[in-house]
């Protein structure tokens, strides 16, 4: 017989349910290092198929499968099973509109994102194969562009629960410094203008609840704080 696993998920059809409630189940462990996308996958393939969740590569990549998981916000493709302390609670993301289930509507977040103009902007001359920049300028870039805008980052900073209708949060922040630091970039002045406001990014209290549960082991608390300092040097 195989070891069971019992699990308590958070279930809410808002064309069904009048309100949010968890349900109990059991799957076996079948094989070591069961991941906890295994274990929602074999309760939606073999008990219950009305289970809802997102979920793509599997392998912490996509970002899609980010849940809160016994209190802390994961990814359930690269969270592994044991040592898990049972039964292991999964609810949705904190402070974000639940679809359906473990689905939370992720509009607010990705239009955060795009605030902050996550492209290359220039103004030179477009060369004729690409844009260079040496070893040294592409290493700044380091810990910044791995992000993979899962949200678990943003969802787990108590600042963002507060004011996220203004705050960026972290993974938009990350990546605007992101930009920043890009040597190719040629509108830092402009990027720092948008960012200096009293909400957008000072909403930060270096908590750093955002680099506990980051599944690339990200800094955004670093990063922002990067941006204070940028704003403040070119006042000097």
């Amino acid at each position: 017989m195989s070891e069971l696993i019992k699990l308590e998920i958070y279930r809410f059809n808002p064309e069904t349910d009048e309100k949010p409630y968890m349900q109990s189940f059991e799957v076996p462990l079948e094989k070591p290092g069961m991941k906890l996308l295994d274990a929602l996958n074999y309760i939606k393939w073999n008990i219950d198929g009305t289970l809802s969740y997102r979920r793509s590569c599997g392998e912490g990549v996509c970002g899609s499968d980010g849940f809160n998981i016994n209190g802390v916000n994961g990814l359930g493709c690269i969270t592994p099973l044991e040592g898990l302390k049972q039964p292991i609670q999964i609810r949705p993301l904190p402070s974000m509109v639940v679809t359906r289930d473990l689905i939370v509507d992720m509009t607010h977040f990705f239009d955060q994102y795009r605030q902050i103009k996550p492209w290359l902007q220039s103004k030179s001359p477009e060369p004729e194969n690409e844009r260079l920049q040496s070893p040294e300028d592409r290493a700044k870039l380091d810990g910044s562009y791995e992000c993979i805008l899962c949200g678990c980052c943003t969802t787990s900073c108590p600042s963002w629960w507060w004011n996220g209708d203004r705050f960026l949060g972290p993974a938009a922040l990350l990546q605007a410094n992101r930009w920043i630091q890009d040597s190719r970039d040629e509108a830092t002045g402009e990027r720092l203008d948008e960012l200096e406001d009293a909400f957008k990014l000072y909403r930060c209290h270096q908590i750093m609840n955002c680099m506990e549960t980051c599944p690339k082991e990200l800094n955004p608390t670093k990063a922002i704080s990067d941006i204070k300092r940028a704003l403040t040097k070119r006042k000097v």
